[in-house]
């Protein structure tokens, strides 16, 4: 049975994609069965794993409306273990089409069961909002993953986020729990920075991971290759962290992995 980790955060910029993509990618290569599921519209997930966004024939729009089946959808990608549910701009419609649905909370995660024994972790890439797409991650979800940006504005709606985790353990996901924190777009030079980290090490505590990740240009670039990051500069500072992030992750979860040792060998060679 597979665990299913929702990336959410209502604030644009923080790096719930880079993280989907760039942890998904490190725990397959560690040996694990691994899905990212993209349920933004802008589809970022999958063109930064390598899906040509605007050539599908059927996208996870087309699950959440019933036209096609989770095997149609399901996408190879370019790292081993690592398959991917992609998105493109035909899901913006399916919140208001979700409207008048029965249970419509629950669509992706009535979706997902027959998946749940193919993969080890199944992380669900979520738009910069709380609707009901978010929702409908978080209620498919056994946990979420909070990445939050190193500044002070990344302080500002986390209550509006908390109470939305609050409300859906309440209401719609009673197991759902805090996977963890990841600090993102970190510069440990900076006064601020570290005054905004203590910040939320004193509210979440534990619970926020001890590898932060910093600002890597190279992060940045990887997406427009469509490749995770270990394949398109395996040795930068990003990389490294991310690859760091994925075993804290893993031995957090008691869960054993294959230890990469040779970055370099990840890299594949941009055409």
């Amino acid at each position: 049975m597979s665990k299913i980790i929702a990336i959410a955060n209502q604030k644009g910029g923080v790096g719930k994609t880079t993280t989907c993509v760039n942890l998904a990618s490190f725990v397959a290569t560690m040996g694990k069965r691994v899905l990212a599921i993209d349920i933004d519209p802008q589809g970022n997930c999958s063109s930064g794993l390598g899906i040509e966004k605007r050539k599908l024939k059927y996208s996870i729009y087309h699950l959440f409306s019933g036209e096609a089946e989770y095997s149609e959808v399901i996408k190879h990608t370019s790292v081993k273990n690592l398959d991917i549910l992609p998105s493109n701009i035909d899901l913006a419609g399916a919140e208001i089409e979700l409207v008048n649905v029965t249970d419509r909370e629950k669509v992706l995660k009535k979706n997902l069961l027959p998946l749940r024994n193919l993969y080890d972790y199944i992380f669900i890439d979520c738009p910069p909002s709380l609707g009901l797409l978010t929702v409908n991650a978080l209620a498919a979800a056994d946990s979420i993953l909070i990445p939050i940006q190193g500044e002070f504005f990344a302080l500002e709606g986390l209550s509006q986020l908390m109470n939305t985790i609050k409300l859906t353990k309440k209401h719609v996901n009673p197991s759902l729990e805090v996977e963890g924190v990841v600090l993102t777009m970190y510069d440990g030079r900076s006064n601020l920075v570290n005054s905004v980290a203590s910040e939320i090490i004193r509210y979440f505590g534990k619970k926020v991971f001890s590898v932060r990740i910093p600002r890597n240009v190279k992060l940045g670039e990887a997406p427009s290759y469509g490749m995770p990051i270990m394949q398109f500069e395996p040795r930068s500072s990003g990389s490294i962290a991310y690859r760091a992030l994925a075993e804290e992750f893993l031995v957090r979860n008691n869960d054993n992995f294959e230890k990469i040792t040779n970055l370099s060998s990840l890299r594949v060679k941009i055409k």
